[in-house]
């Protein structure tokens, strides 16, 4: 919002005062407003959005795109359809989309063969769904002929990196609008004002103040943050959670289930079949009956500042815990060594907004590469939060050989004798070391008996008197 101007001063009469009107939002200069012609815009039907698209129009008096995705967050897309008309969109150019099936596809599962967590415990669950809406807006900014992009995202978080990196990799000269780094409706006052000077509607939880925390949904989970959790020592309330179950009120009896795996990617839950987005939703409401998949974090934001977020994760959860279990039988011990080696920077590079960085898609490919001999059906135990692994099996790649493995006798397979030529060459270099600490300890233990007996200053001969006279 523009800022009041002070009154001017008697003497200059001829001044006139200016003073902004208390809902118009400061917007982009003239210069760049020229610019942009068509913009595609994010669009939820939700009220920022919905404010963000009425502020295009004003502002850059430009033709608005509107894109809304459905990622499994769990609402009705369809409502946007009609919300946009009334805002004055053009039928032709309002495009509602069902990505579920590629979100998990192309985006969810790659990133799972990676066994992704960000500083150690984040799923990525808001991450890995920007490159998706990122790509989905250039290619509709191409289909239309736009000249700019627009999203809602705001000035201080990850999102706007992710969104712009990703829509810079695919369309190098796309122009990026971000309303709330150009106007000034920095408080939910500003923003409800604006909304009923242009007939925006706003439903009645949000004029009352909504949630004390923004929410953000998809397949793969969903975030809390902001509000009352901007206090890192504040327990959220239980009725906050809304995928799992708490688990002291999970079911009392453990289930178990079977995950078939092919080239790392689940393709069956208990036998049946499934797609991949199907596969996600079946693990959500399994997982979430269970409690499983609760987080509550603090994690570093790429723009350098801490936040706390709560999520909540129950099918990726079960994911992750099945694919480490699964590659514990078909991969070679170094191969799941450099993995684990590469996932932490593998998952920065998604958590940062990098999924279209020719590094994360050279890792890809070698992660993709491994996930070849990936093949088998893992059996876990789900109960009250917690999930153990019971067991794990694959016929065509499996490296586990009982026959050298077990503590019977193995008729020969192995020749414990060998061991003792391994150890020693392996104790090669501690040995070395050892010896050679042992000679530097020694050596510093003589040095100061050998000053001790060197400081002894040599005894002067006696003088003999002269006789007297």
């Amino acid at each position: 919002m523009s800022k009041t101007v002070k009154p001017a001063k008697a003497a200059k009469p001829a001044t006139t005062t200016q003073v902004a009107a208390p809902v118009t939002a400061k917007g982009a200069t003239a210069a760049s407003a020229q610019k942009v012609k068509k913009v595609v815009l994010a669009y939820s039907g939700g009220l920022d959005t919905s404010i963000i698209l009425k502020w295009l129009q004003d502002e850059y008096n430009c033709e608005v795109v509107t894109f809304t995705a459905d990622i499994g967050q769990g609402e009705e897309i369809e409502p946007a359809r009609a919300k946009a008309i009334k805002m004055g969109i053009k039928p032709e150019n309002i495009f509602i989309e069902d990505l579920r099936e590629e979100f998990v596809r192309d985006f969810v599962f790659p990133m799972f063969r990676a066994n992704a967590l960000y500083e150690g415990e984040y799923l990525l669950g808001t991450s890995i769904a920007r490159p998706l809406i990122a790509k989905r807006l250039i290619e509709i900014a191409k289909k239309t002929k736009g000249d700019a992009i627009s999203h809602g995202a705001t000035g201080k978080g990850n999102d706007q990196v992710r969104f712009e990196l990703g829509a810079y990799a695919l369309l190098p000269g796309v122009k990026v609008i971000a309303p709330w780094r150009e106007w000034d409706l920095l408080s939910r006052e500003k923003l409800l004002a604006y909304a009923d000077k242009h007939g925006i509607p706003v439903d009645f939880k949000k004029r009352k103040g909504g949630a004390p925390y923004s929410m953000d949904a998809n397949l793969l989970h969903i975030s809390y943050e902001g509000g009352v959790l901007e206090d890192p020592n504040f327990e959220p309330e239980a009725s906050m959670w809304r995928l799992t179950a708490s688990p002291e009120k999970a079911p009392n009896k453990a289930q178990v289930i079977e995950l078939t795996y092919a080239k790392g990617d689940v393709v069956a839950i208990d036998g049946v079949k499934m797609s991949p987005a199907t596969v996600l939703t079946k693990l959500n409401e399994i997982g979430g009956k269970h409690g499983i998949g609760r987080l509550d974090k603090v994690e570093n934001r790429y723009v350098g500042m801490k936040s706390r977020g709560c999520y909540e994760t129950p099918g990726g959860t079960i994911l992750l815990s099945g694919h480490r279990a699964i590659e514990s039988i078909t991969l070679d011990r170094e191969v799941l060594a450099l993995k684990d080696d590469l996932m932490p920077r593998y998952a920065r590079m998604i958590y940062n907004g990098y999924w279209f960085s020719p590094e994360r898609e050279l890792l890809q490919g070698l992660i993709d590469k491994s996930q070849e001999t990936v093949n088998g059906t893992v059996k876990l135990k789900l109960y009250k939060g917690t999930i153990l692994v019971v067991g794990r099996e694959s016929k065509t790649d499996s490296l586990f050989d009982a026959k050298i493995s077990t503590f019977d006798d193995d008729g020969g397979a192995y020749n414990q004798a060998d061991a003792a030529g391994f150890i020693k060459l392996n104790a090669l270099r501690l040995r070395i070391g050892a010896n050679v600490k042992a000679a530097r300890a020694a050596a510093a233990k003589a040095k100061p008996a050998a000053k001790k007996v060197a400081g002894k200053p040599a005894a002067k001969p006696a003088v003999k008197k002269a006789a007297a006279k």
